[in-house]
Formats: C-alpha cells, sequence, structure tokens
C-alpha cells in the first residue's frame, strides 16, 4: 500500500455525511472545510445567517452543503436539525458540536442569564445533538461524535466562570457517551482548540501587554490558525481514529505544559 492507498483507505470521507453546529462562523467554518476536503458533504445549523461565503468555499471542493438557520437551543430544534440532514443527504456520519459563546465579565457582574445562556448552547445543546445523532448511529452501528471542548475543560476562567464550566462538563461528556456508545462502534471524542487568532480574539491579539501574555505561554511563540485544526478535525472524522475514543485532543501549540 502506497502512501495515496493509505490516505485514501483511513482519511478520507468519501461519502460520508456531517453536521457542524455553528459551521459558517470562525472555528466551525474551517472544521466544516476541512471536513469538506477529506470528501464529506456539509450540513451547517446555525443562529447566524449564512452570507454564502462558506457555501463557496464547501461546493469548491466538490461536495454537498446545505445551511439551516436555527437557534439549537431552541426547544425541539435539535431532533428538526437531525432530521432535516437526514432528509437532504440521506444519512449522517459525523457530528461535531462546534457552536459555543463565552460572555466575560467579573464574578460579581457574571449572573444568572449569562450562565443560563452559555449552558444552554455549550453543554445543553452539545448534549442533546449527540442524544439525537446517537439514535440513529447506533442501528447503523457506526458514527462520529467530536465535541469542541477547549483549554478551559483543563484551566480555570477569570472572567469566565461559566466557559470554563461549560468546556469542563463537555468533556466529561465525551467519555461518558464513549463509554456507552463503543459498542455499537461510534467514537466520540474531542478537540481542545487553544489561543487561536480569529475575531473574537482581535481585542486580546491587538493589545500590546495582554498579546505578550498570551505568547509567553505558548511554545510554539505564535497564535494558532484555524487551518491548525483541521487535521484534527480529519483524523477524528475517519477511520484512522477507529481505536481512538474518550479522548480530547489538545490542539494548543504547547500552552498546556508551561
Amino acid at each position: 500500500m502506497d502512501i495515496r492507498e493509505f490516505a485514501m483507505e483511513f482519511f478520507s470521507l468519501d461519502g460520508k455525511n456531517c453536521i457542524v453546529t455553528g459551521g459558517n462562523t470562525g472555528l466551525g467554518q474551517a472544521f466544516a472545510l476541512a471536513l469538506a476536503k477529506g470528501g464529506a458533504n456539509v450540513f451547517v445549523p446555525s443562529i447566524i445567517d449564512d452570507d454564502g461565503s462558506t457555501r463557496q468555499m464547501i461546493e469548491a471542493e466538490g461536495v454537498r452543503y446545505e445551511f439551516m438557520k436555527t437557534d439549537i437551543t431552541a426547544p425541539g430544534a435539535p431532533l428538526r436539525i437531525i432530521d432535516e440532514c437526514i432528509a437532504r443527504l440521506g444519512a449522517l456520519d459525523i457530528l461535531v458540536n462546534s457552536a459555543g459563546i463565552c460572555p466575560l465579565a467579573e464574578v460579581r457582574d457574571f449572573g444568572r442569564p449569562q450562565w443560563d445562556a452559555t449552558v444552554a448552547v455549550n453543554l445543553t445543546a452539545a448534549f442533546e445533538m449527540s442524544y439525537e445523532a446517537a439514535k440513529r448511529m447506533i442501528p447503523q452501528r457506526s458514527g462520529k461524535i467530536i465535541n469542541i471542548c477547549s483549554l478551559f475543560s483543563y484551566l480555570g476562567g477569570q472572567w469566565s466562570s461559566a466557559y470554563a464550566a461549560t468546556k469542563h462538563g463537555l468533556a466529561g461528556f465525551t467519555k461518558a457517551y464513549c463509554d456507552e456508545l463503543a459498542q455499537y462502534n461510534v467514537q466520540v471524542n474531542g478537540i481542545a482548540p487553544g489561543y487561536y487568532a480569529t475575531e473574537i480574539t482581535t481585542a486580546t491579539r491587538s493589545d500590546p501587554e495582554k498579546n505578550k501574555r498570551v505568547l509567553d505561554h505558548i511554545p510554539a511563540d505564535r497564535w494558532g490558525e484555524p487551518q491548525d485544526l483541521m487535521g484534527a478535525v480529519v483524523f477524528l472524522a475517519g477511520r484512522a481514529s477507529d481505536y481512538v475514543n474518550g479522548h480530547v485532543l489538545v490542539v494548543d501549540g504547547g500552552y498546556l505544559v508551561r
């Protein structure tokens, strides 16, 4: 088997169908594009309007792109999303729980409304999406669920207690679902991105003091770029990771070692 044959057998996603929540913005868009490059058709549910840029990138890879404007925290939304994906694409093979929010405030200003909103998006919606996906994956005895965790699955979070709590919870949920679904040949893993150069980190990167504080903690001495996550999601979505289960893959340039 040469390298091309090896890559096609273990990393190709040809014919697979995936859902990437929040996959038309930020890191979610990078996950969606990576899966498309691997050969998968992509279904994106998002509360943010699709401006067409994601569709253009995905369809340029020769695969299908479907978009659904929806709030994943609305009652019944996860079931509708799964049903709509299967209706449009024919099946569901891969779920990436990428949608997330991170409201920031000091403890004395961070109340129940911010807490509830963060838990609803980051944790409850990921559970409900996974629950509905698992009900389809168990009978077909195959599937991949990939939860987008965070460095804050391992760390505290100044000004972001709810974010840290939900990301800790998501890492635990990943392991719990692995323990139940592995027997059905469904792998449940996570990816924990570090500090990435995206729109939501613009303010930090623009502040010399804050930017230096982050870079001093990263052995790679640079912020991550969205493409740095592409290999990780393709690996966890493909055959190459069939015996990887309950693992959270940290992609952080070495941040956690310092």
